[in-house]
């Protein structure tokens, strides 16, 4: 539990601060997505163990999308907080994702694949030195 909770805390402060630097702003909902996100890095990286980077940051990528189109329905569409609307963007679905930012997730996830897979097995080392 102590591990999701990290990965999850990296996450959401990591991609709340990239939206900053990005956008100059955020929005609480994208911390949540965030740190959702980099929990699901470290799953991926333990499923697909020994598979490559390139086909674990496709997964990755289609997750994030994922992931964004139901944060995007529920906050934007349902609850009506307009946090980001794709609807200008070429190749959008409901204005919720788009072609440009799965690519975009694509390369962040060739990034961060790794860190997470990192960060997942330091507890995996400090589980196997306290049994």
């Amino acid at each position: 539990m102590k591990k999701y909770l990290l990965l999850f805390l990296i996450g959401g402060v990591g991609y709340g601060t990239l939206e900053l630097l990005w956008r100059g702003y955020t929005h609480w909902t994208m911390i949540i997505a965030g740190g959702i996100c980099f929990t699901l890095f470290s799953i991926i990286s333990d499923i697909f163990e020994g598979t490559n980077l390139f086909i674990k940051s496709i997964i990755a990528a289609i997750t994030i999308t994922v992931v964004e189109l139901s944060f995007g329905v529920a906050f934007n569409i349902i609850l009506g907080m307009n946090v980001w609307d794709y609807g200008n963007i070429p190749l959008n679905f409901l204005g919720q994702i788009c072609l440009r930012f799965s690519l975009l997730w694509f390369l962040l996830s060739s990034l961060f694949l790794p860190f997470a897979e990192k960060v997942g097995r330091l507890f995996e080392k400090n589980d196997a030195r306290q049994n």
